[in-house]
């Protein structure tokens, strides 16, 4: 197994390790900030599984960069890679719906989105057409990093300012899903309707 596919075995054994931790009964305490008379409180474990979850985002940069930059591009690697990258964003989002840190009507919603656009693609690949990511998934993709960040923050430093940032990010990134969905349906509907 090369470095590339190994940063993504990795991600993936993170990923449980990152729910474990999050849902613990511990009581560790909370972290209070304040600014402008504004207080906020955070969970030290909340600042733990954030920087978990920058490592393993990190090893989903690092590993493609690796994979392109030395051709070591494998079948593995296409197959794992997404998978992982699912396994994390998908985790956190449901996550957060667990403990009634989101709406689980957006979590729903892209978990949905990632099922039925895997199945178009699957579809499409036993006809050799190939999609690449369009721009509305690379948006939906950078939303949800950023609200899961934010959540982890508790919406630091919006929420001294009472600005609902966090919030705001994850019905933006469900709504990029919906588009991304229907863009990714739109250009394989002819392959999906000649077997019906």
């Amino acid at each position: 197994m090369n470095l590339p596919n190994k940063l993504s075995m990795f991600r993936i054994i993170l990923v449980p390790v990152i729910a474990v931790l999050y849902l613990l009964p511990y009581d560790m305490g909370t972290l209070v900030w304040e600014f402008q008379g504004v207080s906020v409180s955070v969970a030290p474990m909340d600042l733990v599984v954030l920087v978990l979850f920058a490592i393993a985002s990190f090893t989903d940069f690092l590993d493609g960069n690796i994979a392109r930059k030395n051709n070591l591009v494998t079948s593995f690697g296409k197959f794992i890679d997404p998978i992982a990258d699912k396994l994390l964003v998908n985790t956190m989002f449901v996550l957060f719906a667990v403990q009634g840190v989101v709406s689980v009507i957006p979590v729903i919603v892209m978990i949905w989105r990632d099922t039925i656009v895997d199945g178009l693609r699957m579809n499409a690949s036993k006809s050799g057409v190939v999609v690449a990511a369009g721009w509305p998934g690379k948006v939906k993709t950078v939303l949800q990093m950023f609200a899961i960040i934010f959540l982890l923050l508790h919406n630091i430093p919006f929420a001294f300012f009472e600005l609902p940032v966090a919030d705001i990010l994850v019905w933006g990134a469900m709504i990029a899903s919906v588009i991304s969905g229907i863009k990714y349906f739109m250009e394989l509907k002819d392959i999906i309707m000649e077997t019906m």
